[in-house]
Formats: C-alpha cells, structure tokens, sequence
C-alpha cells in the first residue's frame, strides 16, 4: 500500500479499507495488490490536488478558465465521494479487466506510456488432460528449490506487467494499453517490512516502502489476501483442507465462490515464495475446483509459450490462465483473455484482449532490502 496514505485521518482509512476489499473481491488473477497500491495513490494524490485548488482558490478566486481545445481535465468531488467513485471505477475492472480513466492526464499519472490495446488468439480450453497436467506441476513444484527464508532476510521478486484499459478523452471510449513494465517487490518473511518499485504505481523511480506499522500503528493480520512467507509456511498441506480454508475465508468475495477460490491461488503463484510443500498442494487444490480447463498454448508478458491451467468467469467473460513452461512445467506468469463478448461500453473489449499479462523474471531471497540476486552474487 502506497506509504504516503498513512497520514489521512484513521477514518478515511477505514472507510479506504473497507473500498479496498470490496473492489479486490473480483479483481483478476495477479491484480489484487497492483489496483490496491494503484487506488491508493490515486486518492493520496486526489487529496493533494483538492488541497492545492483550495489554496488556489483562496489566493486567486478569479483564475481564467481552462485553454479550449485541449484534452478535457476531470474535476472530481471530495474525498468523500472520491473514495467511492474511485472503487467504483476499480469494480469496473471486474467486469473487463480495465482501469477506466478520465483524460489522457489520468492515463498519464502512472508514468507509463500508452498504446493500443493487447490483444491475442483465444486458445481452445479442453477439460481432457487436466489431473494429468497438475500431476506434473505439482511433481515440479515439489522438486524444486525454495531455499529457506530466514528472518532479516527478504524474499525478492522481479516481473514484468502490461494492460488494457478504458481509456476516456472528451467523453469518447476507447481500448488502450500501458506499456510493458517492470516490477520489483522485497518482503520480509513476516511481511512487516518490504520496499516496491513498479512505475504503475509508485511516483518515485526509487520506489516506495511497503513497511508497517503504519502513523496510526495498525500492522495487517497476515491472510490468503495479504500473505507472509510466515503465514504461508504454518498453511496446511492437505489440498482438500486447504480449498476448504480458502472458500471459507473468500466466502462472498468474488463473482463465484469457484472463481475466487481460482484467484486466489492464482495470487499466491503470482507475488509470493511457497515453500515446496505448500507450493505443490496448491495446485493439488487448483484440480479440486470445478470448471478448471487446459489451454494448449498460452503466452505470457516476456514472450514465452507455455501450456496453461485456466478458468472462465462466466460473468466477466475474461478467463484467467496460469502459464506454465511445457517441458519443465515452471511458473512463468499469468494473464486474463477476454473470451465472451460484453455489452453497453465493455463491447468495446473484445474476446482476445488481453486485460492483464505479467512474467515472473525472478524469485529468490536476498538478504538485504533493495538487495537483488545480481547483487547478493
């Protein structure tokens, strides 16, 4: 979460809180945490902006009117109803996978560069070979090397991440991109310390602290949706025990009770270190939820083709794929295709766009914060 947030009064953040569950309930695959950080910014942001109008105001009440002719700037209300419309906007995500904006500055506030929409052929999914195809992930899962975090240590990860979004200029709709961006993350084993650098979200090259507590001294209970390395490590290894925990706690979250439970393990894949026992019952778990299909050829942000394990939100349209290297059955990202036809102004996403893509470049443990394996070796 963006740091500077922390100085809103306690009762905003509440309130900011209870937004952020909200909209993250139906958020896809590997977006929770981005449109989180994103959200945050935006109102930090938001209150700044109202703060230096105020002032402006104040000292200049007859200020000229805005220069015809160029790209329409949104005024938006107060915080208060701010805080709602921006989740709002970020619940729209849900139903295509999109970020809508107000004017090309909007689009611009992330420091990214825009293009046209993503777009990909929509893969044929097939139930046959699923048990199969999880027996082999999971097998490699299991046999892989997840060194032991060790507390002052952090567990670092490095992706790259593009999407698509509503783009919205003198009320005309239109389909862009952001730029494919890299992204790095440093946690702390017990997810009180961490350090983010991603030009989505943060304003500063250097990036932004994830550390807590925060100026009112509230330190998150670590969960499915906010996990540590810690929490992760004491999960149980059953894979029917722990689909069962995880309906349980996602319970009203989502479009489906399905769905989400898929999201879910989707996220833990995507930004964050399992350790092996762990890392393989979560695809056990995977197989166990309805509506799992495979897809023979997945693409994901870096270029690579894989084999994917997949599901259709039937009510998005959008169908979230894991992808997975085909000889070694390896982790390499995620992404959402749009594969149903919407109405109203989501028609605009046709099946094919590809609302979100991301690659996993590097996971590994370092032991200092802004550290990188480079760097350790």
């Amino acid at each position: 979460m963006n740091a500077n947030t922390s100085r809103q009064h306690p009762a905003e953040g509440d309130r900011e809180a209870q937004l952020l569950s909200q909209t993250a309930r139906d958020l896809p695959t590997g977006r929770h945490e981005f449109h989180k950080e994103h959200l945050m910014a935006q109102i930090h942001e938001q209150i700044q902006r109202e703060e230096r109008e105020e002032q402006g105001e104040r000292e200049a009440p007859a200020a000229a009117a805005a220069t015809p002719g160029k790209v329409r700037r949104f005024r938006l209300p107060r915080p208060a109803i701010t805080l709602p419309a921006m989740a709002a906007a970020l619940s729209a995500v849900v139903v295509g996978g999109m970020v809508t904006s107000g004017g090309d500055e909007g689009v611009r506030e992330s420091g990214l560069a825009t293009g046209p929409a993503l777009t990909t052929d929509v893969g044929t999914a097939t139930t046959k070979g699923v048990p199969q195809l999880i027996d082999q992930i999971s097998l490699a899962a299991a046999e892989s090397d997840h060194p032991t975090v060790k507390p002052g240590q952090y567990i670092y990860i490095e992706s790259v991440a593009a999407d698509t979004f509503l783009k919205t200029v003198d009320d005309k709709t239109s389909l862009a991109s952001h730029e494919l961006h890299r992204r790095q993350i440093w946690k702390s084993p017990d997810g009180v310390k961490g350090w983010l650098i991603d030009p989505a979200v943060n304003r500063s090259p250097e990036g932004e602290t994830l550390s807590l507590p925060d100026e009112q001294g509230n330190t998150p209970k670590a969960d499915l949706g906010n996990p540590s390395y810690d929490y992760l490590a004491k999960l149980t290894t059953d894979p029917d025990a722990l689909l069962a925990k995880i309906y349980k706690e996602t319970k009203g979250q989502g479009n489906t009770p399905d769905q989400q439970a898929f999201a879910t393990i989707g996220d833990l894949l995507s930004e964050s270190y399992p350790p092996p026992e762990l890392y393989s019952t979560l695809f056990e778990a995977a197989a166990r939820i309805p509506g799992v299909v495979v897809v023979d050829d997945a693409v994901d942000a870096a270029g690579r083709h894989g084999v994917a394990v997949a599901r259709l939100d039937e009510t998005s349209g959008q169908r979230e794929e894991w992808i997975f290297d085909k000889k070694t059955h390896v982790f390499l990202g995620s992404r959402n295709v749009q594969v149903k036809q919407l109405n109203g102004v989501d028609a605009l996403i046709k099946p094919g766009t590809v609302n979100f893509t991301m690659a996993i470049k590097n996971r590994a443990v370092v032991d200092g914060m802004k550290q990188t394996p480079s760097q350790a070796g």
